[in-house]
């Protein structure tokens, strides 16, 4: 399963909200966060999808766990590894998670939104505002990336900021 969105908008929050209820209700499932494989603030497209599907997607389609290595961001550069385990639900949950050739795999790829002013105030309170020249370049290329991906028409699901379906 893909959540994908522009930044800021609840993918995280939706994410974790879900494998909760999963688990709860006794199915193995874990969230792998595209922020931990992004190569920085201009790891959206780059080689992003080609570690995704080599390092974790490839691997669960074999049977055998994946494993990533972590983006630090503060040190600006890869670090440890993480094992990705054979689950029955893999949510993969970020920017770009629901890319075609990421999501050919996907059982389902919702999309959240929410408007640019509300998910720019919510990065900057979380990173400070000293992000914001980052944030909006982020900003600008994820706008790109949607664009050209049509990540949002090939949703299954839309959701607002706050979990409601969008029509």
């Amino acid at each position: 399963m893909c959540v994908d969105g522009p930044a800021g908008s609840g993918k995280s929050t939706f994410a974790a909200a879900l494998v909760a209820h999963l688990t709860d209700g006794g199915t193995g499932a874990a969230v792998l966060h595209l922020d931990d494989l992004y190569a920085g603030w201009s790891g959206l497209d780059g080689d992003l999808a080609p570690r995704l599907s080599a390092q974790v997607l490839e691997p669960l389609r074999r049977g055998r766990s994946g494993r990533y290595q972590r983006y630090d961001w503060p040190g600006e550069r890869f670090a440890d590894w993480v094992d990705v385990p054979v689950l029955p639900v893999l949510v993969v949950e970020g920017c770009g998670a629901g890319r075609e050739d990421v999501a050919v795999d996907a059982t389902l790829l919702v999309w959240v939104e929410a408007p640019a002013d509300l998910r720019l105030d919510r990065g900057l309170e979380r990173d400070g505002a000293a992000m914001r020249p980052q944030w909006e370049r982020w900003m600008r290329d994820e706008q790109s990336h949607f664009a050209r991906e049509r990540t949002a028409e090939r949703a299954d699901i839309r959701l607002d900021a706050y979990g409601r379906m969008v029509g």
